[in-house]
């Protein structure tokens, strides 16, 4: 019986990431990548941001700390920082320090962002274009 030693059972987990198995590291990706920040990050560094299902994509475009934090409602400082953090970490967004006064910090998708931008866009246009059923559905669940 053959034996393996620690880097070939990692190469070999790398050549199978599964998800449905609790020890890839897919799952971490999908959690991160799952998180109504992160989409809303992503929809808006993205150029996603009129609202509207039905209306056209903008480009994408680079968006300091101050634009975003305007742009999505509700969330927190400590929440979007920890949120660009993340991203940037992943490689999904690069952060951009200019040295003004005061510092100017902008945040651009990188080519990886992009290719799960164009997947979060259509999963909050599906969101939005579908919540008047789900709301629906809801209320005829929660009266039986």
């Amino acid at each position: 019986m053959a034996t393996t030693n620690a880097a070939q059972k990692r190469a070999q987990a790398k050549v199978e990431y599964n998800a449905f198995l609790a020890a890839c590291p897919s799952r971490q990706l999908l959690d991160r990548i799952s998180d109504k920040w992160v989409v809303l990050v992503l929809c808006a560094l993205g150029g996603d941001t009129s609202g509207r299902p039905d209306a056209s994509s903008h480009a994408p475009r680079a968006m300091r700390y101050s634009e975003i934090s305007r742009l999505l409602a509700g969330v927190s400082q400590k929440m979007l920082t920890q949120t660009l953090r993340s991203l940037e970490r992943d490689g999904l967004l690069t952060r951009s320090v200019t040295p003004t006064v005061p510092v100017t910090v902008s945040y651009r998708l990188t080519d990886l962002g992009l290719s799960l931008h164009d997947m979060t866009r259509g999963l909050r246009h599906w969101a939005q274009s579908h919540m008047d059923e789900v709301l629906a559905n809801r209320t005829d669940y929660d009266a039986t």
